[in-house]
């Protein structure tokens, strides 16, 4: 599979021009903001602000969605933009898009609003919202996409099945190309779990290589690839191989390691045994915030540094093991780079990238 086009939408911003600038200008602060009422002080997270989109196009086409929604289709239609290609509304274009929660936060609401005005007076929007495929859905009818669209949600590696999901589809020639998309929304439920269970990060700081124990800052956003089976003028390179719950090709030798560790799991220690001393690694989880789905940005990271033939340097390099990071951001020779995925199971998931 070759990525053709990266679209994007987080705390740093709109676009794959903004996730370049985050990559190359290193870890900013998240912001501070309060508690629910019914708790104490306040909460760091990494989350987007649509207001600040520069183009409100889509925004008014869509102006009854959910967040969760309106960051699915900007980050969509970046992603088709980046790409080039002209005239895809005759081509056979497929969505896929991976969440770990869905839309957890509108959800909520509506369970609220039955708590608050009862079944007969609760919102049929936000009903229609909740509903499962409603973020796909969105994207399909705002870019006029009429191929096949389908939701993966899991809590760990949904990316990472959607991508051999689209995999599978390319090979059976399904669609000509494919938009396959991972997306989570930051909410208050979702912040008092993480606050609970894991370690809130004191400095906003989310430290990678420190793997046990682990710190996160909470964040948001959603990030599309547009794929397809043959490469374009403007591809980023090729997505070799996809596995899930294990990694049958650790042996091979590669030009760099990107790993998720971003302070979602509680001991993050099994990466080190999957990690070659003499091969440099990097994380980029402290740019846009702890993520489920974080495994898609940091893919888009090595999608980039493959078309640029740049390192981006590791945004916290606290390495308290001694691991060989990326230390800089420069000219580099890439050919190759696998992106590392680990769940509470101690399973893990390997996307093989190359430039040709």
């Amino acid at each position: 599979m070759n990525i053709l086009g990266i679209g994007s939408i987080c705390a740093r911003g709109v676009g794959v021009q903004s996730l370049e600038d985050a990559l190359r200008d290193g870890w900013q602060a998240p912001i501070q903001m309060e508690a629910p009422r019914s708790e104490q002080g306040s909460r760091l997270a990494y989350l987007v602000d649509l207001d600040r989109v520069p183009d409100r196009t889509l925004l008014k086409k869509i102006r009854r969605a959910d967040k969760l929604s309106k960051m699915c289709v900007l980050a969509a239609a970046d992603a088709l933009a980046d790409s080039g290609i002209q005239e895809l509304g005759n081509k056979r274009v497929g969505i896929i898009l991976a969440s770990a929660f869905g839309a957890h936060v509108t959800t909520f609401d509506f369970l609220d609003g039955i708590l608050d005005y009862g079944d007969a007076h609760v919102s049929p929007t936000t009903f229609s919202n909740s509903v499962h495929n409603a973020a796909a859905s969105y994207v399909s009818s705002s870019l006029n996409i009429q191929g096949p669209t389908l939701t993966v949600t899991q809590f760990r590696f949904s990316f990472q099945s959607a991508l051999q999901l689209a995999c599978a589809w390319l090979q059976q020639e399904r669609c000509d190309y494919l938009l396959v998309g991972a997306a989570d929304q930051y909410g208050d439920v979702l912040g008092y779990v993480a606050d609970r269970k894991l370690t809130p990060a004191a400095d906003g700081r989310i430290k990678p290589f420190a793997f046990n124990p682990t710190c996160q800052v909470p964040g948001e956003g959603g990030l599309f690839l547009l794929l397809g089976r043959e490469r374009t003028e403007h591809c980023y390179g090729a997505i070799r191989s996809v596995s899930v719950n294990d990694d049958p090709c650790q042996e091979q030798t590669v030009d760099m390691n990107i790993i998720d560790a971003d302070g979602m799991l509680t001991d993050e220690s099994g990466y080190l045994a999957s990690l070659c001393p003499h091969t440099p690694t990097t994380a980029y989880s402290p740019l846009f915030g702890s993520m489920l789905v974080g495994g898609a940005f940091n893919l888009a990271a090595a999608a980039l540094m493959l078309k640029r033939q740049i390192t981006f340097a590791a945004p916290v390099p606290d390495n308290p093991h001694g691991l060989l990071l990326v230390a800089e951001t420069a000219p580099a020779m890439i050919g190759s780079i696998r992106s590392l995925g680990l769940n509470c199971f101690g399973e893990k998931t390997a996307v093989y990238l190359s430039k040709d």
